[in-house]
């Protein structure tokens, strides 16, 4: 068994099933995810009780094959055990560091301006190899925040990452608090509606680009799935049961979606929303023609005159591939 799959509930009941004390495993979470222990640092536990535990679980951390470091960010292709690749992206604020997790390996969604979605979807992760991320990144770098939106979508490995989005947020682990870990999807309504299962505050952003069918389904195939309609249903009444804000990304395109009547259009389709647009310079991949918006300052500038909440996302790890959309786990 992998340890890092394990909640701190299923720990305990490890425990109580071998018929020992349950608050062992919150003296064993502590320890590693805290305090940054291997088994044999933590003295509050018996010799019998590690041997059990090696004999029981495997502790060990997937390979780095590679790090790229770029000053503000840093990339790391990690290979898991059945050969598989993915790979995490650290980015360096003045507040401290933020970490993009990858959720699957491959990713099914195929949106035309994403690398990572030219990638055939291999296999979902565990959430123990998401954690796994968190663990090898942090080894260096103290991370303050968990961006759920790397390689893969998310909402379509849902359970694994409810798993994980509840060891991030355990009191008793890694105590990431509910400002401090954002999820990303591009839109699998019925695991929307699902979301109030994951306890834990989390911040979710939403993959939009487009603000009608037309465009988003040219971009984004689980369009045709759920339209656009059904998705924004979704979303607010997830935002008006949870109280919760909404980010909205959008990606600016160069003459597709990055017009005044787009702009106006987007304003109408999230009136009434808690929310704000988060929106995102293109960064250029080796699959797609796209090129980033020349128009991007008149399309932030109608929705501020329009009266949306509009930020641009700094851009991080462009030169090394490492920016939103370019993550492909590959190295040359």
């Amino acid at each position: 068994m992998n340890f890092y799959d394990f909640t701190k509930e299923k720990l305990e009941k490890y425990f109580t099933d071998l018929g020992e004390n349950k608050a062992k495993a919150e003296i064993l979470y502590k320890a590693i995810y805290r305090n940054k222990k291997t088994l044999e640092e933590i003295a509050e536990l018996s010799q019998k009780t590690k041997d059990k535990l090696l004999n029981d679980f495997s502790f060990s951390l997937p390979e780095t094959i590679a790090l790229q470091d770029g000053g503000d960010t840093a990339k790391a292709l990690i290979g898991l055990k059945d050969k598989s690749k993915v790979e995490t992206v650290l980015m360096r604020h003045k507040f401290g560091a933020g970490l993009c997790v990858s959720t699957q390996v491959g990713c099914a969604m195929n949106c035309a301006f994403c690398q990572s979605g030219k990638l055939k979807k291999r296999r979902d992760l565990t959430a123990g190899e998401m954690v796994s991320q968190v663990l090898v990144m942090a080894r260096e770098n103290p991370i303050n925040h968990i961006s759920v939106m790397g390689i893969g979508e998310p909402l379509d490995n849902f359970d694994n990452v409810k798993t994980f989005l509840e060891i991030l947020s355990s009191p008793y682990g890694f105590a990431f608090g509910n400002r401090h870990i954002t999820l990303s999807t591009c839109g699998v309504v019925p695991m929307i509606e699902r979301l109030k299962e994951i306890d834990c505050g989390f911040n979710l952003a939403i993959s939009l680009h487009a603000p009608n069918d037309e465009i988003r389904s040219r971009l984004m195939p689980v369009n045709k799935r759920w339209g656009i309609n059904e998705l924004m249903t979704a979303v607010r009444e997830y935002s008006k049961s949870e109280k919760k804000r909404i980010a909205f990304e959008y990606i600016l395109l160069d003459g597709i979606n990055d017009g005044f009547e787009q702009a106006d259009e987007l304003t109408e389709l999230i009136k009434g929303i808690d929310c704000f647009v988060n929106l995102i310079p293109y960064n250029q991949t080796e699959s797609s023609d796209f090129k980033p918006s020349s128009r991007s300052d008149d399309f932030f500038r109608q929705l501020r005159s329009n009266g949306v909440n509009a930020i641009f996302r700094r851009k991080f790890g462009e030169g090394i591939n490492a920016a939103c959309g370019q993550l492909s786990s590959k190295y040359d």
